[in-house]
């Protein structure tokens, strides 16, 4: 392994290393907090995740264009960089786990409606909780799962099912 190689390896990616990486997640947070705030705090909280999905991928766009250099097929490269980065966060950090912890909390809020007489308001802090609670749980079978789906189907398109980096 050279000098840049090396380097590389050890390099930090701010956005899977570091407190950035939360930003993924702000759309779970918002959807176990509809129950308690506006519609429009929701929506935020997927522009936020979005805005570090499309963040990501343009930064593995850039990282794919430095290590090609010149080299023929960098264009190609550097595509493949962010749609992969792209579709699979986009899978793994905003959609799947956003309708996910949507479904757990409509669901406990209803389950709650219909099995206690605690009123709405304990209902709705109790299904916030739960939904956030749930976070922490749905993240690593989500990512394998978005794994398994794209190297059984986008990644054999462009590089015969290996992982792109």
């Amino acid at each position: 392994m050279g000098p840049t190689e090396e380097k590389t390896a050890n390099a930090v990616d701010i956005y899977r290393d570091t407190w950035v990486r939360f930003l993924g997640y702000a759309n779970e947070v918002g959807e176990a907090f509809r129950a308690l705030v506006p519609v429009s705090f929701v929506w935020g909280s997927y522009a936020v995740a979005t805005a570090y999905v499309t963040a990501d991928a343009v930064d593995k766009g850039k990282k794919a264009a430095v290590a090609h250099g010149d080299n023929p097929g960098k264009t190609t490269q550097v595509a493949v960089a962010v749609v992969d980065t792209f579709v699979w966060q986009a899978l793994a950090s905003v959609i799947i786990p956003g309708f996910t912890i949507n479904r757990v909390c409509a669901a406990s809020l209803y389950l709650l409606g219909r099995t206690t007489k605690w009123p709405l308001p304990v209902r709705k802090w109790t299904t916030t909780a739960i939904g956030l609670s749930t976070i922490p749980f749905i993240i690593t079978p989500i990512d394998r799962s978005v794994d398994f789906l794209l190297d059984s189907s986008l990644r054999k398109v462009y590089n015969d099912g290996k992982k792109h980096e």
